[in-house]
Parts: structure tokens; sequence; C-alpha cells
């Protein structure tokens, strides 16, 4: 098979990413491994980190040393000293052990610049990783050498990839509602509405408390984001509506979605378990994820003319440039232009 697979910890837990190019067969083939799950931040697939996965994809596990693990618990230390959330120190620390370990035999304050260029070279293109994880990496690297004394690398010289222009994953209004229809489950039904219609990330939804959904003024609180930031995003009486009949049967204590034991916090691997049973239910083939909810729900507002810089807003981007990439996949603007061929 043409696939490269590592371990890595995603979401606090150890998993094997296998990474290859887009294909139907390659899919279909690890989709079949139990609990196989896709990434948009790793833009990978990802399975259990079992001894019987790995002797699949033949991954032995290295040994780290008591210097790289000292290391990345100073690394640790300084994040959470900046307040940067667990999320991103857990991305940053795995990043880091995963150069650190590259060169296990060369003292972090003898590292140089040219040593970033080999790693990239030699494990991230040898491995065909993404430009994505190529960034993870320039970022905890910048941030660690910064508290490492004495260094040889010069930090504001180590280089990024060049960004790829990958279009965001959209999909029509139609498959929208015959999705967010699909479950009779009230809870369920609404968790998937209210993904779409505030444009939400998953982790934001689950995030939700009782006090963040306000009826008075028709807004939704999102509390310490990407960024810890704060954003409100309007609520439509749709939902307010559908809120109100998902309380009265579930009475939830803190969260507003809670797991089956009181004060939880729903499992976002159930809630995507959610969104697959939908597509099942309605036949729906394209590998849908929550996140495609949030770039529909930003495209379907491009094309009914809400203005770009609200829509930057309501998503929380910091740049207008990364909402900008709506643009490119808004029909609006193409239905206008007549193609040649029909004037023949």
């Amino acid at each position: 098979m043409n696939w490269d697979a590592k371990i890595i910890l995603h979401r606090g837990e150890k998993r094997i990413a296998v990474y290859f190019k887009k294909n139907s067969e390659l899919i279909s083939e690890i989709k079949k491994f139990e609990d196989a799950r896709w990434s948009q931040t790793l833009l990978a697939w990802h399975i259990p980190n079992t001894a019987k996965n790995r002797d699949t994809f033949n991954i032995e596990i290295i040994e780290i040393s008591e210097e790289v693990i000292s290391q990345i618990e100073k690394f640790k230390y300084w994040l959470r000293s900046k307040r940067y959330s667990e999320n991103t120190i857990r991305t940053y620390t795995e990043a880091l052990k995963s150069f650190l370990v590259f060169f296990k035999d060369k003292l972090a304050n003898y590292i140089t610049n040219d040593d970033v260029i080999l790693y990239n070279n030699e494990f991230i293109l040898k491995n065909k990783l993404s430009t994505s994880y190529q960034n993870q990496i320039v970022n905890a690297l910048k941030l660690y050498f910064k508290t490492v004394q004495n260094i040889s690398i010069e930090i504001d010289k180590i280089h990024r990839p060049k960004r790829e222009k990958i279009l965001p994953n959209v999909i029509s209004k139609e498959e929208v509602k015959l999705i967010l229809m699909a479950h009779s489950n009230i809870k369920h039904k609404t968790m998937l509405s209210l993904i779409y219609s505030c444009g939400l990330r998953r982790s934001e939804l689950i995030n939700l408390k009782l006090g963040d959904i306000d009826s008075k003024r028709n807004i939704v609180i999102i509390r310490q984001s990407k960024g810890r930031k704060d954003r409100i995003v309007p609520l439509s009486l749709k939902i307010l509506g559908m809120l109100r009949d998902y309380y009265s049967t579930y009475k939830p204590k803190i969260w507003l979605f809670e797991g089956q034991n009181a004060g939880t916090q729903y499992d976002d691997r159930s809630l995507s378990n959610v969104l697959k049973q939908a597509l099942t239910k309605v036949n729906i083939t394209k590998p849908v994820s929550l996140h495609w909810l949030r770039h529909s729900y930003a495209t379907h507002l491009l094309e009914s003319g809400t203005d770009l810089r609200y829509i930057q807003e309501l998503l929380g981007h910091n740049s207008s440039k990364t909402t900008e990439i709506y643009t490119h996949v808004s029909n609006k603007s193409l239905q206008k232009i007549v193609s040649p061929f029909d004037t023949l």
C-alpha cells in the first residue's frame, strides 16, 4: 500500500496517523480498521495505537532519551506559564519531540538552521507529511529555541513552507438540510443544527454552557475559543425553539450538551458519530466532517450577500485573508459567468 504511518499524540491520546494521497481504495482500506477517524487538523486518518496496528504499518517504538524528555518538560512548563491552551501545548510538544528525537545524538544548543533544513528534507518530505504539520514544527521550534540559552540557531531565519492553497470543503444547502433532518433524536438534531447555524467548531459546541445561550438578546457567547478569544454569534429563532424543546427533555445541569452522566461534557468522538449516522441515514457518501458544516455556513452566508468582514467576526478569524478563501468556493459569482460553449 502507498501510505506512511507514525505514532502521534492526538487530543491527549496516542494514535497512529496514516498519510496517503486521496484515493478511494485506500480510504476504503483504512475504514476497515476499528475506530479509524479522519482529522482535518492533521490532514490524515488515524487509528488506535495497538501492537497489531503497529505491526501492520511496521512502526518501531523509538526510545526517547532522558535529555529529550527533560527538554520537552521544560518547554511544556514554559508554555503553561505563557497560558497557552492545553491543545496547543500538546501539539507543540509533540512536534518538538519529533524534531529532537530525529537529532537524538545532538544537544539542542548545537542545532543550527542547516539541521532544520535537513529535518525538513529527510523527515517531513521523505515521509510526505503535510505543510500544516511542517508549520506546526516551525511554530514549536521558534518558541522552544527562545527558551534555550547559548543557541547556535538563528530563530528568525527558520523558514516556513510555501503555503498550500487548499479550498475548504463545502456542501449545498439541500445536503445540509438532509443531514440536519436525519435524526429524530432532538439532542442529536440540535447539536448538528447549532454547529451549522452558528458556524461553530466542534470544541466550541462541546464547551458551551447553559449561560452561554442568551435568549433575550438572541445570541450565543463563544468563550475562550481558538486564540483565547470570546465572540458572539446570532442565535436563530428556529434554533432557540429547538434548544427549548431539547432542554425540557434532557434538562442539562452545567454543559449545554452533556454526556451520559449529568455534569460531564459530551464526548467529541460521540459527536462525530452522530454526524456519521446522519450521513448514513440520508445516503450521503462524501466524507463530510463537522468542520464541513462550519465551512458551509460561511460559504452560504457569503452567497446570500453577507459582508466578508462580518463573516470574519462570526467565525472568529484573526485575519481577513483566512476568511477570503470562501470567495473561491462560493458559486454566486460563477453562476453569472456564461461559458463560451453556450454561445457557439
